[in-house]
């Protein structure tokens, strides 16, 4: 049953994360509350004029307080009540203000990708990624079309193409950015419905749990020998340190000293600056890598002046080459299970924990702000368990050549001199 409104309760009333409310005012029949999943508020008159349903959005709150709504609701029924369309009167009234607008294309959907990114993405860590993917799918296919034209369906087709290019996950990763922009547009009133509304992700994504066996790792650490630079040293660097793909790529000379991999906040995820230590095996990667001149001395990289690129069709390759070697290894076709370099990291935390190294120490080395070590816990416990780290690398990084039947550069002679001493 409608509740009469009141300038605290909508104020405070509370949205759903999962759908857009609209709550009716029982002080003024057809006047809405509209909420937002968001939190962001409007008002929305509903009303029938030549035997339709229609729906005029009077506008955002707090701007148009409860009071100033009351009114224009009931401006609007007394429109409606001598045979007069408010919505249609409204339309053309924006219709003629876009017109006589000296900046025609300010609705275009290019003009609000930059808005957006001015208000928004730009003060958020994730905004640069959000905006190359607008820039290359969003812009690249409607940028000068005008915003209000944006439909239902040509989100779907935009997905659909993306998805028949081979790019399934891609395609959902489109939709949320998609998505988040058209409700940036709603709750600044530029819209008065989302075009994404009840779109689904075109694709099904498989849990992220995948974690390698001993046989597959064998088996991708010898493929990274036939693939060779960039890639191959990158995935096994990866494995050995269990760090993230983006972190890796962008990896520089400069950043290591003493064995140490140091990443500064602006090139972790979580934003909190990480050592990482550089095991025996870790370290005999990277000087395998061939260097390609440039001012910001990358190391994975293929002109010297930007990292690496090209993930999909590198792991696609990857993949390919580790099943020959397993069907080489086995006499048969040997199907593996899809796997992407994030799985590399949950390898080489599982393994570590497999290993005896407690998880406070893996996650310590994963650079995880939360877990065993967290809350009240974390802020008196300072300790950045340097030695705890390296010794879990150094083990994980044996176990892994072990794996693959390789030692450690030295490991021969260091055996050696014990056997004399």
């Amino acid at each position: 049953m409608a509740k009469v409104l009141t300038a605290k309760s909508v104020e405070t009333m509370k949205p759903d994360p999962n759908r857009r409310l609209e709550i009716p005012d029982a002080a003024l029949p057809g006047l809405y509350l509209v909420l937002q999943p968001g939190g962001a508020r409007s008002w929305a008159f509903r009303y029938r004029c030549g035997g339709k349903s229609r729906k005029l959005t009077i506008g955002s709150f707090p701007a148009i307080s409860l009071a100033a709504a009351r009114d224009e609701a009931r401006k609007a029924a007394q429109a409606v009540a001598t045979g007069t369309d408010p919505g249609a009167v409204k339309a053309e009234r924006q219709a003629a203000a876009r017109a006589a607008v000296v900046e025609p294309d300010r609705d275009t959907v290019r003009a609000q990708v930059e808005e957006f990114d001015k208000r928004h993405l730009s003060k958020i860590r994730s905004g640069k990624a959000a905006r190359r993917f607008l820039d290359r799918f969003v812009v690249a296919k409607w940028g000068d079309r005008d915003v209000h034209d944006i439909a239902k369906r040509d989100v779907i087709e935009l997905l659909d193409g993306i998805v028949d290019a081979g790019t399934p996950t891609t395609a959902n990763r489109v939709l949320a950015q998609v998505r988040k922009f058209m409700n940036w547009l709603v709750e600044r009133d530029v819209l008065e419905r989302s075009p994404v509304a009840g779109v689904k992700p075109p694709a099904k994504e498989e849990s992220r749990d995948r974690v390698l066996s001993d046989d597959e790792l064998r088996w991708i650490w010898t493929a990274t020998a036939a693939e060779g630079q960039p890639f191959g040293p990158l995935t096994r660097f990866l494995l050995l340190t269990g760090q993230r793909l983006g972190e890796g790529v962008g990896m520089t000379d400069r950043e290591v000293t003493g064995g140490l991999w140091h990443l500064t906040a602006a090139r972790t995820k979580n934003g909190r600056a990480h050592a990482v230590p550089l095991s025996s095996a870790a370290m005999e990667v990277l000087a395998s890598v061939r260097r390609i001149k440039g001012d910001r001395r990358l190391v994975f990289t293929t002109t010297g002046a930007t990292p690496v690129s090209g993930f999909d069709r590198a792991i696609k390759r990857l993949r390919k080459r580790a099943e020959e070697v397993a069907a080489a290894e086995r006499g048969g076709p040997v199907e593996i299970a899809p796997w992407g370099f994030h799985d590399l990291r949950r390898t080489a935390a599982t393994g570590m924990a497999g290993l005896g190294f407690p998880v406070h120490v893996v996650e310590a080395v994963l650079n995880h702000a939360s877990g065993s070590v967290s809350g009240i816990a974390a802020v008196y416990n300072r300790h950045n368990y340097a030695d705890e780290k390296r010794a879990a690398l150094e083990a994980w990084g044996r176990h892994v050549l072990e794996l693959v039947g390789e030692r450690p550069a030295g490991e021969n002679v260091v055996k050696l001199e014990a056997a004399r001493s």
